[in-house]
């Protein structure tokens, strides 16, 4: 069979279902699911039978607040194929009504008789067993009913809720033939339900305001006597001093009172130091309604007052006699949908905080007898039902809820803690353990292109450990048919009161199901975590303890939440996502690997802040003459323009380093770069929009193997730690230039002599500065992780971080160690020449013994031309006595002082220019040639390379084609 286009009909779509086909997008997917539902439960087609109970309740209070509205939906439907029913909790139909009175005699009996179960389990999808697992108003037409019989019908279904505890107490449904399918009916129906809620909320007044007429009663009958005056101790009312924010208070406290359900006397504290007496306990109507009554007494004295505990009773019994009880009322304010009489003084007019439709006055007739209990004076407080109070303080505590999640959940920006936080604000108040789902691309930090796959287990979190759900970092492969993945694709919450009636959960893996059942998990709602119209995961909160299923009420509490905490994962996921995107920029910026050298032997750890990636760096760049620069920097702030930053004054650093400048004049050339680049950005006007550089500190030194000499300067940065070869630790007092960009200010140079073995420890300021430890004990805790003799600096760096490293570093966090190696003595020559033209040749010829002796034969041709040009232009546009130096390192260095300052430069000899061709040579056989100047003159150096990889010919195996040589 071919695939399912989503333009077929839910005939075809019905079809195809049964024989195996997918077809999801060709039906709404509610029906989708209920069909999916309906056949995990074994039902079939053909033979959904329904359940009969014959012990309906036919005059519980649904019908009687039902009656009237279905009388007249019938008188609105009058002569119309109609089927209008009324169905309780369970999907039994109570009561119904026809448009055209001879459908009774012509419908079959499980649709024109009441006691006919269609629930969701028995009768597959139907209007009734829909809108209860839907929780809302549901249409379905002919071929979407799961049963044969029901083709041809269509109807629309919605629950009715109690208004005080949204609890569903039954489904009303309009049944019709397919053809007479109308939209206005949904807001028929809509009305009809409101309507019936309406009139059960009407009932549990009545009964409130019985208990009211019941207190009063009482009250009249109770004896007057000079300790109790109508009930009343302490001052007038007039001179209480009350208001209506102590009335809050007040009322806050005598809800819970009411909800405890006990007899109780609390003392309760109001602003200045006053003190009211709240005295809760039993009333009962004539015909049998149990509620509470919470008086107040007013005390100027500040004393705990002597009050009488019931109607009738003798004076003199005290408060206190109520016992435990009084403390055994719950702490938590709520907001009371309860009868209230008489307020107490101080309420402004009209202002009746917490009032729902179900408050109750006192009647007419007791009026009175209200009178003569002194109602202004503020004796009685509040009415109700335990029930209802139960109810209030329930709303009292989501309501909390949700003011606490506003704070605990998204307190950082990870996206794993996030979701853990959500968690824990849910258990155990709402659940009593969730499990949290999430795509692999959200933990990236990317934005998932299909939530469902693949899952990831993120949080497992519960009021015991032991659950057997899926483990956290376990991925979740979830079946069509289970409430998580209806959930994620529909985008919708969806409630299952019931788990053992969920097939398409037990089926995910009936084994586990078994397993979670036996620790008394019952019930459970699925959340989608939507940000943005992005779905990001799904979230599953599940109940064990409370052995009442979840409701409506959870539902939406559980939906907010979920709401809240998937905005704060889509805020951590996107910083996740920006965060990686500057770690994988600031990564290509920082060295993938150092060039090879033999001055150092260096080691390196790099660690970005919690709160983002800074801009510190560091380099190790080989110089001239087998030296070697180490640089270490900081640049202020985090983020993608720090790190870009970082590395312009990087790039900068190196382009300098190759003019062979000395630390100090390095520096200079970066601190007019900073400055530079801050005007550049707008960085001195903040209407530009454009962050300038607050400010970077670098530290840059030189090291000589040749001398053991390292010459260093720092701008604003922390001075490096040298390490002896016998542990001995130091901080050299290295002149403090200003931070790089201030400008105006010169920067030092200060010269070591490092023995063999020595250790440079180069560091940003992350590493020894934090708010939560002094500067000093950090110096101390440095000082003494590096106090160990001959120690390879990658164990250097290990112990560093394992000893100095803060628990949560505020900053980024750069280190390099350099373990210091000399160059041989016998690897060095140097000759000292007068300027005679003459000894050129003695030159030449002093070279090619001494590499001879150093095995260098092959490099001799090379060498010699070398030494010939620059020997030659030394004597001939220099001054002075003239030194000449080779350097047999990894490469073969040749180099001419002199005490001129003037330098060569190359260029393109004309045929008929007599010179100029020199350093063109100079230039085709060296890898690399320079000049470098000193406090005595200038040194002119070429490198020769003495290896090749590939085994390709190097320059001293160069054969030289004269008529590359311009004019030679």
């Amino acid at each position: 069979m071919g695939l399912v286009t989503e333009d077929i009909g839910p005939v075809l779509a019905r079809e195809q279902f049964f024989s195996g086909a997918p077809v999801e997008g060709a039906v709404r997917d509610p029906i989708l699911d209920s069909w999916q539902r309906s056949r995990s439960l074994g039902l079939s087609p053909d033979g959904c039978e329904l359940p009969y109970f014959p012990d309906i309740d036919l005059d519980g209070r649904l019908v009687r607040a039902a009656g009237p509205v279905l009388d007249r939906l019938q008188a609105r439907f009058a002569g119309r194929n109609m089927n209008v029913s009324l169905a309780d909790g369970r999907g039994a139909v109570l009561q119904r009504r026809f448009g055209d009175t001879t459908l009774v005699r012509r419908l079959a009996a499980i649709q024109s008789v009441p006691g006919f179960v269609f629930a969701e389990k028995y009768a597959g999808t139907n209007g009734i067993g829909l809108a209860l697992a839907e929780r809302q108003l549901v249409n379905v037409y002919g071929a979407e009913h799961f049963a044969e019989r029901s083709q041809s019908n269509a109807c629309a279904a919605i629950p009715v809720r109690d208004l005080l505890n949204g609890r569903i107490e039954g489904v009303l449904c309009l049944g019709f033939p397919r053809t007479d399918a109308d939209a206005a009916l949904d807001i028929v129906i809509r009305k009809a339900a409101g309507a019936i809620e309406r009139r059960l909320l009407e009932q549990s007044s009545a009964r409130e305001r019985a208990l009211l007429q019941a207190y009063v009663d009482a009250r009249l009958r109770a004896p007057a006597g000079p300790a109790a005056v109508n009930g009343q101790l302490g001052e007038p009312a007039a001179a209480s001093g009350l208001d209506w924010r102590d009335r809050m208070i007040l009322e806050e406290r005598a809800t819970e009172l009411i909800a405890s359900a006990q007899r109780a006397a609390v003392e309760v504290s109001l602003p200045g130091g006053r003190r009211v007496t709240l005295l809760s306990r039993p009333v009962t109507t004539a015909s049998g309604v149990e509620g509470v009554v919470v008086e107040a007494f007013l005390d100027a004295r500040h004393q705990r007052l002597t009050v009488a505990t019931e109607a009738g009773t003798a004076p003199g019994a005290t408060a206190a006699a109520a016992g435990p009880a009084a403390a055994a009322a719950p702490g938590l304010l709520a907001e009371q949908s309860l009868a209230r009489f008489a307020p107490l003084p101080g309420r402004p007019p009209g202002a009746t905080p917490g009032r729902s439709a179900a408050t109750a006055r006192a009647p007419g007739p007791a009026a009175p007898g209200a009178a003569a209990g002194a109602p202004a004076a503020g004796n009685l407080l509040l009415v109700g039902e335990p029930g209802v109070g139960k109810h209030a303080v329930a709303a009292r505590r989501r309501l909390e809820l949700l003011s606490e999640a506003s704070t605990r959940i998204g307190t950082t920006l990870d996206v794993a803690r996030t979701a853990r936080e959500l968690a824990e604000m849910a258990v155990p108040r709402l659940a009593d353990y969730v499990t949290i789902d999430l795509p692999e691309a959200v933990l990236r930090g990317d934005e998932p292109t299909d939530p469902a796959k693949p899952l990831h287990r993120t949080v497992v979190h519960g009021i015991r450990g032991d659950c057997p759900f899926y483990p956290v970092g376990e991925r979740v492969h979830l079946k069509p048919c289970t409430p998580q993945l209806r959930s994620l694709n529909g985008r919708r919450t969806v409630l299952e009161p019931d788990l053992r009636d969920a097939p398409g959960w037990v089926s995910q893996d009936p084994v586990a199901a078994q397993r979670i059942l036996a620790h008394n998990v019952h019930s459970l709602i699925a959340v989608p975590l939507l940000a943005r119209g992005i779905a990001l995961g799904i979230a599953s909160f599940y109940r064990a303890r409370d052995p009442a299923p979840f409701g409506d009420d959870d539902r939406a509490l559980a939906q907010e939440l979920a709401t809240r905490a998937a905005i704060c994962i889509d805020n951590a996921r996107r910083y996740t996502r920006e965060h990686a995107m500057v770690l994988a920029l600031q990564h290509s910026l920082l060295p993938q690997g150092f060039p090879e050298q033999n001055a150092v032997e260096v080691a390196h750890r790099y660690m970005p802040a919690e709160s983002g990636v800074g801009g510190d760096w560091f380099d190790v760049i080989p110089l001239s003459s087998a030296r070697v620069a180490l640089v270490v920097g900081d640049v202020v702030g985090h983020g993608l323009h720090a790190a870009a930053t970082m590395g312009r004054l990087r790039t900068a650093a190196r382009n300098f380093a190759e003019l062979d400048l000395p630390p100090d004049e390095v520096l200079t050339h970066l601190d007019n770069l900073v400055g530079r680049l801050d005007r550049e950005e707008g960085g001195g006007d903040p209407g530009a929009g454009i962050p300038g550089i607050i400010g970077a500190t670098c530290l840059y030194v030189i090291y000589d193997p040749t001398t053991q000499a390292c010459t260093m300067a720092r701008a604003g940065h922390p001075p490096p730690a040298l390490v002896r070869p016998d542990g001995f630790v130091s901080f050299p007092e290295l002149p403090a230039g200003p931070p790089l960009g201030l400008g105006g200010l010169p920067f030092e140079t200060a010269e070591f002599l490092l023995p063999e073995g020595s250790q440079l420890v180069l560091y940003t300021d992350g590493l020894i500065e934090d708010r939560r430890r002094d500067f000093d004990t950090a110096l101390e805790d440095l000082r003494r992780a590096l106090s160990h003799p001959n120690r390879p600096p990658e164990d250097t760096c290990r112990a560093v971080l394992e000893a100095v490293v803060p628990g949560h570093p505020e900053d980024d966090i750069a280190l390099l160690v350099a373990r210091t190696h000399t160059l041989d003595r016998n690897r060095i020559a140097t000759w000292d020449l007068p300027a005679d033209p003459a000894l050129v040749s003695s030159v030449r010829a002093a070279v090619t013994r001494r590499l001879a002796e150093w095995g260098l034969e092959e490099t001799a041709f090379a060498a010699e031309l070398l030494l010939s040009e620059l020997v030659t232009n030394a004597i001939r546009y220099g001054s002075g006595p003239i030194q000449v130096r080779l350097l047999y390192d990894r490469a073969l260095t040749c180099e001419v002082a002199d005490t001129s300052s003037t330098s060569p430069h190359l260029r393109h000899a004309a045929a008929t220019d007599e010179g100029g061709r020199g350093l063109f040579l100079v230039a085709q056989l060296s890898q690399s040639w320079g000049t470098r100047y000193t406090p005595e003159g200038k040194v002119i150096w070429a490198e020769c390379a003495l290896e090749v990889p590939g085994g390709k010919a190097g320059p001293a195996a160069l054969r030289i084609d004269l008529d590359d040589i311009p004019a030679i």
